[in-house]
């Protein structure tokens, strides 16, 4: 019997020229060089929400890939996440043109104060009417340890410890130091807020330390929807804990399944139901009318793909300089402090250098769908009932026609099959993934102020 899960779809994207897809920002189509202008970020939003997407993910990285070669000279080239800028800066004016599009936010805990940074996300969520999320990185580069005056990357798992911390202190800031009620702006009693219902905040963890109150008042989410993206041992469990929308890594369907499962496991073994996460995997896909328009599609944007960039940027993913190998020469994949998901699926594959080189064909690790709009949405159903999985991270090739040949061919078909929304549903970004509400949890916001 076929599945009748509705698909959640994220657009992937990241505020610089190259993301994933490398090379692409040479095709003639190509817009992706005008990321600086809030109007290619305001079109794309606008483009995303007829689409009806669930939201759009953007990435983000501190520091820079050196790894190849051991200097940034390709990574300049060609514009490998180099330039970068700060992405929680374009969501209030995506949001402006938008009603119900979402904004999952990607922020490394490395980088600021969980105190400040709860203000940020808190302004974001009143600015938004409660459409967003932050993606929660560790970090994976010794540059970027080093441009924030730290000698190295710290340990892996430690990394882990230190979200942690840094979650626990801003959830105790967006969930108790005001009350429910304690926003009374009364003009005729002159209070805005009353203060026997504002709490102050004590934090002495491992890492950080706080005493203050939080500064914004209860946004519509107050806690924003959690993203995670870590599948090592000690990443599953931080996201079994804490995740509400996982992206995990898978070259297939089978990948897919397996990591599913250990997720699903994992978010049982910590007390919650195993449907409280949407897991998301990345996926990239050329549409259009026919397959054989979507096949030269295809090879038109491999004519101007960039496979070394997809390598340079996959040797920063993995701590391995692949510069300094042969094209067949069998890849040292020893334990990695970056990316662990990243080099263990290489090792298991055993992939060589011109292995890698044709996967990395347009410059991204993620599976690819080409064909007409029937076909992808087929493909995707299937990713979803066969990788227990339930959604997607679609990332861009040629912008800003990849995602508009989608929503064109690909979501008419969805939905004529049962499996994608005709309407967004009213709400919070939480409310419309989960159908629960705003908060996070009932039994916190009932027990905050125990």
């Amino acid at each position: 019997m076929p599945g009748t899960k509705e698909i959640r779809l994220n657009a992937f994207a990241m505020n610089c020229v190259g993301h994933i897809n490398h090379g692409l920002w040479t095709h003639p189509r190509d817009r992706s060089t005008d990321y600086t202008s809030l109007r290619y970020w305001t079109d794309l939003a606008q483009t995303l929400e007829r689409g009806l997407f669930d939201g759009i993910f953007l990435a983000d990285i501190v520091g820079v890939y050196d790894v190849y070669g051991g200097n940034v000279d390709v990574t300049l080239r060609e514009s490998i996440q180099l330039p970068v800028n700060d992405p929680l800066l374009l969501v209030p004016a995506m949001a402006a043109v938008t009603r119900n599009l979402g904004f999952g936010v990607t922020v490394n805990v490395n980088v600021e104060h969980p105190y400040t940074f709860a203000r940020r996300l808190s302004t974001l969520d009143h600015l938004t009417d409660g459409r967003i999320g932050w993606n929660i990185v560790t970090g994976y580069l010794d540059s970027a340890a080093r441009a924030v005056g730290q000698d190295a990357l710290a340990e892996h798992d430690s990394r882990y410890d230190r979200a942690e911390d840094y979650l626990a202190l801003a959830r105790k800031l967006w969930e108790t130091s005001w009350e429910d009620g304690a926003v009374r702006r009364d003009r005729a009693g002159r209070v805005y807020a009353d203060p026997a219902k504002l709490h102050r905040v004590h934090h002495d963890g491992p890492f950080y330390r706080s005493e203050g109150y939080h500064l914004s008042e209860p946004s519509p989410q107050r806690t924003p929807v959690i993203y995670q993206a870590g599948s090592s041992g000690r990443g599953l469990r931080f996201a079994a804990a804490e995740a509400e929308c996982v992206f995990i890594a898978a070259s297939d369907k089978a990948r897919a399944r397996s990591l599913s499962r250990q997720l699903r496991a994992a978010v049982a073994d910590a007390g919650r139901h195993p449907d409280d996460v949407k897991i998301f995997v990345g996926i990239s896909v050329v549409a259009d009318e026919t397959e054989t328009l979507a096949r030269e599609r295809h090879a038109d944007y491999l004519a101007y793909a960039s496979p070394e960039a997809g390598l340079a940027h996959f040797s920063a993913s993995t701590g391995i300089d692949f510069s300094g190998y042969e094209l067949d020469e069998p890849i040292a994949y020893s334990g990695s402090n970056a990316i662990q998901s990243a080099t263990s699926l290489a090792r298991d594959r055993q992939l060589t250098k011109r292995q890698l080189l044709s996967e990395l064909a347009l410059g991204g690790r993620y599976a690819s769908i080409v064909g007409d709009g029937g076909q992808v949405a087929d493909e995707l159903a299937s990713w979803i009932d066969e990788g227990e999985i339930d959604g997607f991270n679609l990332t861009r090739t040629v912008v800003p026609e990849s995602f508009e040949t989608f929503v064109q061919h690909v979501v008419p078909q969805l939905q004529e099959r049962g499996r994608y929304k005709t309407a967004y549903t009213p709400g919070t970004l939480r409310n419309k993934l989960f159908g629960k509400g705003d908060r996070r949890s009932a039994a916190l916001s009932a027990t905050a102020f125990a």
